[in-house]
């Protein structure tokens, strides 16, 4: 009897990649694949990459030259995603041993490689929306489903390479949004998380001139009953319109936490990153939010170390994360990319400052998530259950604001996915809670 082909993927980077991944299994399911944890035991494997950071491409190929020393003869082994497409065909000059280069709009053509294993594949074009008709649809969906509805990105910030990796912006259509929707909901989904690398900035245009927003798709997917919690990311300042700050005040499914990146404090340097809104105009969304969601919490994205980027600069960033009060924030520092405008720019800053600047910050945000985590203690709030830790003796369970909540299983009664847990204890990483009786 013939044994059945394995596949292993590890996925970098994004939420998009995680789907991205998601849907490359169903693919291969499809096929008569099935999954390994064991590299050495899979005749196929991919590595679905990131290249937001230098360092993120570094750790790809450092991977890719593991496997290729640990894989067993014969298996298939390349990359897709966005160092595929910054790298095209010099992969093949580091890895000679790849077969295959595939751009993230472009792993659809995983099928050419598998039927005719003995050519090498290179496809980094940036196309359009096609692989999202062309793969199959996951059969059983996570409860927490991410749902891509745009692509691409035209803000062109001089240091993200997003716009060359994944091109222009494109936005699916909106029935396809909702199809998707739909079937992940019907197959286990309790939250939707929409995406896109400027999710809230989705238009589409129907045949019959009619323009869908975001706030529309919100609206739309709330109408499904299987759907209790409703998020996005990531969301773009000048794009936060009206329209759609009023669904956080109508909509009680959508949770009252956005992540909005403003990345850096300074106008002078925001100026440098072409991120064309004034600290006065951020701020005024996030009034406009407040009032709409009382409840409301943000997070945001900072650079460190952008050039040019002076002391004073550096304290203006520290002095609107305190202003704001960002809950959960993600933090880096400046990595020159290829292709972008900043990668160029005079006044680079020197890697120990870039350092020191980012412990300071971190230790900033740091605090003010400890705080916003303590103030918790005691509240009951509605969380949704992602499975078990590692121990098994603890269950994950997310709140509204996305942070993580660790409850002990329960004995002799299964977890229930959606639970009003009381929180008892937390630090700046986690919480603490129990269960409370309906």
């Amino acid at each position: 009897m013939k044994s059945q082909k394995k596949y292993f993927i590890k996925t970098f980077g994004c939420q998009m990649n995680v789907y991205d991944s998601w849907r490359i299994a169903a693919m291969l399911d499809a096929r008569g694949m099935v999954a390994s944890k064991d590299v050495a035991d899979a005749d196929v494997i991919i590595l679905n990459t990131c290249s937001v950071r230098e360092k993120a491409t570094n750790k790809v190929f450092s991977e890719l030259g593991r496997i290729r020393d640990a894989k067993k003869s014969g298996a298939l082994f390349g990359i897709v995603g966005c160092v595929a497409r910054e790298t095209g065909a010099k992969a093949f000059h580091r890895i000679p041993d790849l077969n295959f280069v595939l751009g993230p709009q472009s792993y659809h053509r995983l099928p050419q490689i598998l039927e005719n294993p003995d050519a090498k594949l290179l496809n980094i074009d940036l196309g359009g929306l096609e692989k999202f008709d062309e793969m199959p649809q996951i059969v059983h969906a996570p409860v927490v489903s991410y749902i891509p509805i745009q692509e691409g990105c035209n803000h062109c910030c001089t240091y993200c390479i997003v716009p060359y990796t994944r091109g222009p912006e494109l936005s699916r259509s909106f029935n396809d949004v909702i199809r998707d929707t739909l079937h992940a909901a019907k197959t286990g989904a309790i939250e939707i998380c929409f995406l896109g690398q400027n999710v809230n900035g989705y238009k589409y245009t129907d045949e019959n001139g009619k323009i869908y927003r975001l706030s529309d798709l919100i609206r739309e997917t709330a109408k499904m009953p299987e759907i209790q919690r409703i998020r996005f990311t990531s969301s773009y300042p000048t794009e936060m319109t009206d329209d759609l700050i009023q669904m956080f005040k109508t909509e009680h499914k959508l949770l009252p936490f956005l992540n909005m990146p403003i990345q850096s404090g300074s106008p002078d340097v925001l100026k440098r990153m072409n991120r064309p809104y004034s600290l006065d105009a951020y701020i005024k969304i996030i009034n406009k939010l407040r009032d709409a969601r009382p409840d409301i919490q943000i997070s945001s994205d900072f650079i460190v170390g952008f050039p040019g980027e002076t002391d004073n600069d550096f304290e203006q960033t520290l002095k609107i994360a305190e202003q704001i009060k960002y809950i959960n924030s993600y933090s880096f520092k400046y990595s020159p990319r290829p292709h972008t405008a900043a990668a160029l720019m005079p006044n680079q800053i020197p890697e120990n400052i870039k350092r020191e600047r980012l412990a300071v910050l971190d230790s900033a945000l740091n605090e003010i998530q400890r705080k916003f985590n303590e103030k918790c203690i005691g509240k009951t709030l509605p969380c949704l259950c992602e499975g078990a830790d590692k121990t098994g003796h603890h269950l994950i369970y997310r709140t509204p604001y996305m942070q993580q909540c660790i409850v002990a299983c329960p004995k002799d009664t299964a977890c229930p996915t959606m639970a009003n847990i009381k929180i008892t204890a937390a630090n700046r990483a986690s919480l603490r809670g129990e269960y409370v009786k309906n």
